[in-house]
């Protein structure tokens, strides 16, 4: 499904300017706390209405001002995933269920018990709200949206009030979700963890603009919009491939187009697809391969450009194979080594730094 949205909006002295189109299976609006995420999801479900522009699901337009098109927000057929569940706490889980089903207008949506199965909610049915803890409470609230039978599925942040292990536990069933039940998702997040993790497209947005969009690979890869994804947080994203688990060792090997990684505790099998986050700060970089070392991963690659200065520091953007790899490195240590445009590097990364926390899967 394609999803088109060019909207504007003033918003008190908050101006919506954004322009984006997405056919991914999880398009995720990312961006720091005011920059106007949720005024979108708002907007496409109907619930803010923009002075100018379109949006549009399969070019069906859902909101056209030239057009005088506003389709009233309950005949748009959008599931919504607050940050908070929102539940009916004199109703149990069942019943609250049953409560999105009343709102599917069309036959041919999942079934109950589909829902259940893909969400693990048997064992909760009779339960009521108040006994849920926040990650079942959310996990409720998406079987909900997903049996009122949306064409599209929002989610504004529905990790936001978790602590760790719910949210561990909600990414799981958002990538079930994502990967099952063929609804397309809108999910808005600041965190870049989420993001990799779960996100086929990216828009970045700052100050109610949109200032980059495309594949997660793409952008996360920019030095331009690192100012926006952020200083300590940015790096590179690469899609590989597990070839092998050293399970004496706790170590995977990941085959990616640049060449091999290694990776501590990787949870998929050999020949899983997985999303690898390789942040900029763990990313050293060396004129020779260096031996006698700790670090098992040694890239080699050459420059491709150097970031504007930020204190004392800089990125350096670095091509591994046709794979963008991203370093931050000091200006003293950039000079030192003389790098520039063409010259050949190899770029270091340690084993320990490739987590969990840094894996997505495909």
């Amino acid at each position: 499904m394609r999803l088109e949205v060019a909207i504007r909006a003033g918003l008190g002295s908050f101006a919506l300017d954004t322009h984006f189109a997405s056919e991914g299976r999880l398009t995720a609006l990312f961006g720091r706390s005011g920059s106007g995420k949720t005024s979108v999801l708002n907007a496409i479900a109907g619930l803010l209405r923009p002075q100018q522009g379109r949006i549009a699901l399969d070019g069906e337009p859902l909101f056209d001002a030239a057009g005088e098109v506003d389709v009233a927000t309950h005949r748009r057929r959008i599931g919504y995933v607050f940050q908070e569940g929102r539940l009916m706490p004199h109703l149990n889980v069942r019943h609250n269920l049953l409560y999105g089903r009343g709102y599917a207008r069309h036959a041919d949506g999942p079934s109950f018990d589909a829902v259940v199965s893909l969400l693990g909610l048997g064992a909760l049915l009779a339960r009521r709200t108040q006994a849920l803890s926040g990650g079942e409470k959310q996990r409720v609230a998406i079987g909900r949206a997903l049996l009122a039978n949306p064409r599209l599925l929002l989610m504004d942040e529905p990790l936001a009030s978790l602590d760790a292990p719910r949210k561990a536990e909600i990414l799981y069933y958002v990538e079930r979700l994502r990967d099952e039940s063929g609804v397309p998702i809108v999910y808005v997040s600041h965190s870049l963890d989420e993001v990799v993790r779960l996100a086929d497209s990216l828009v970045v947005m700052s100050e109610g603009r949109v200032v980059g969009h495309g594949s997660v690979e793409d952008l996360m890869s920019s030095i331009e919009l690192r100012p926006f994804i952020g200083r300590f947080e940015g790096g590179a994203v690469i899609d590989a491939r597990v070839a092998e688990q050293d399970l004496e060792n706790g170590l995977a090997r990941l085959e990616f187009s640049g060449g091999v990684l290694y990776a501590a505790d990787v949870e998929a099998l050999v020949g899983e697809r997985v999303r690898v986050r390789i942040r900029a700060r763990d990313v050293s970089l060396a004129l020779q391969r260096p031996v006698d070392i700790s670090i098992l991963n040694a890239l080699p690659g050459s420059v491709v450009a150097l970031g504007e200065a930020t204190g004392a520091s800089l990125d350096v953007r670095i091509d591994i194979g046709g794979t963008a790899l991203i370093s931050r490195i000091t200006r003293k240590s950039a000079n030192a080594l003389g790098l520039a445009p063409g010259v050949r590097v190899f770029a270091l990364v340690k084993s320990v730094s490739l987590d969990r926390r840094s894996l997505g899967y495909a």
